[in-house]
């Protein structure tokens, strides 16, 4: 009877399983709800998994916070990477190689992707990064400022330096120039140049560099700019707010905090302008934002966990919820079509898509982490007038080779 009974409380006892717990540390702070709704969704569907979520700090704050839990318990199994980032994390090897999991995705899957997005992962002869947040830097402009003063947005460089002419007034300036080193690479790639060369060596004093810094600086002296230092970028962000400046350029993921902050104007995206006498096949943008990656000391059921939880994110339904809520670039065609009536709503939310053809990846040098502080600085020096354009280009990168 003893046994019997026994047996039937075993029966009614409720079934337990050990749960693989996935933390997942991101740069998102604007979207972090939402991303906790997509992992308790995910968590919902699939038990045997908990993915716990946790905003730490900006791309800088987080690699660093990264660095410091490596090879401790610690660290998280899945990591939003910043695009520089996660080449130098590569480069030493900190991140698991994919492909064994990626192999086993279906082909309709597979040709759903962007093909671009999905390049940027795939560095050292291995799948190392999941597309999820990508972007270009856009032109944003004050609309309502553009059309009472009947400018139109520019297209090129020359047309850039004079709608910031025609919108600086006795208050305002045409242009919020942030001192950042993608904004400034953009300046030089959609002037056919490159910051880094293919053999991954600085290249900041080619001829498409000085003439980008040359803008910038003609630009403060005429006053018809609001140089910042990349320290400052929130105070550029209340500049542009404030109607202080009309034009800045930026990730596309900056347009819901534009809009959310701006009043009594409208607030507008356009592709950036590009020197036309240039050949369009090479003109470029840089590809922005982050790669989803798995540390490497992550055991096998992490990782397929981490996996598992990337395919729920690029789903149709979730990543169209994420893009209207973030403005990153959809990861997939269908997402993109599920999209069709939001981006017709306001065409400039589609303004980095548009780019997306000809988005090329950011340097992948692993140094260029540390190069683009060298970058930045000189950027800074000029516009704020303390310096000559390519005798700072050429102080930073002396300071570049110097530091290999």
């Amino acid at each position: 009877m003893r046994i019997c009974l026994c047996i039937c409380l075993l029966l009614l006892a409720p079934v337990t399983f050990a749960q693989t717990v996935i933390s997942f540390w991101h740069s998102q702070d604007q979207t972090e709800d939402l991303i906790q709704t997509f992992a308790d969704e995910f968590n919902a569907q699939h038990p045997e998994y908990k993915v716990v979520p946790e905003y730490a700090g900006n791309y800088q704050e987080s690699a660093i916070k990264l660095v410091a839990a490596m090879g401790t318990d610690n660290a998280p199994v899945l990591f939003d990477a910043e695009t520089t980032i996660f080449s130098r994390l590569v480069q030493e090897s900190a991140l698991k190689d994919l492909s064994p999991l990626v192999a086993a995705l279906p082909e309709e899957t597979m040709n759903d992707i962007y093909e671009k997005l999905w390049q940027v992962g795939e560095q050292n002869g291995g799948r190392y990064g999941l597309p999820w947040n990508a972007s270009t830097p856009v032109l944003f402009y004050n609309a309502t400022a553009f059309e009472q003063r009947d400018t139109l947005a520019p297209h090129t460089w020359e047309d850039f330096e004079a709608a910031a002419d025609r919108l600086t007034t006795r208050n305002t300036r045409g242009y919020i120039d942030v001192a950042a080193a993608f904004i400034f690479e953009a300046m030089v790639t959609t002037r056919g140049g490159q910051i880094v060369t293919d053999d991954g060596q600085p290249n900041f004093v080619s001829p498409e560099a000085i003439e980008a810094l040359t803008m910038l600086q003609r630009m403060a002296q005429e006053k018809h700019s609001i140089p910042r230092g990349f320290a400052e970028l929130d105070q550029a962000l209340v500049d542009f707010a404030r109607t202080k400046g009309m034009m800045a350029i930026a990730s596309q993921a900056f347009f819901p905090q534009g809009d959310r902050f701006s009043v009594g104007f409208h607030v507008a995206a356009t592709p950036l302008p590009v020197d036309p006498n240039v050949p369009e096949d090479a003109l470029s943008v840089p590809l922005m934002g982050a790669q989803l990656s798995v540390l490497k000391d992550a055991n096998n059921d992490e990782a397929q966990g981490a996996f598992l939880f990337w395919q729920y994110l690029i789903q149709t339904d979730t990543n169209k919820r994420w893009v209207e809520a973030s403005y990153f670039i959809p990861v997939t065609h269908t997402a993109t079509d599920a999209l069709a009536n939001w981006y017709n709503e306001d065409p400039s939310r589609r303004a980095s898509l548009e780019q997306l053809d000809m988005a090329s990846f950011r340097p992948q040098a692993g140094a260029y982490v540390v190069w683009q502080g060298y970058l930045e600085e000189a950027i800074e020096r000029v516009t704020k007038g303390r310096a000559d354009p390519e005798e700072a280009l050429q102080e930073a990168q002396t300071r570049a080779l110097n530091s290999q």
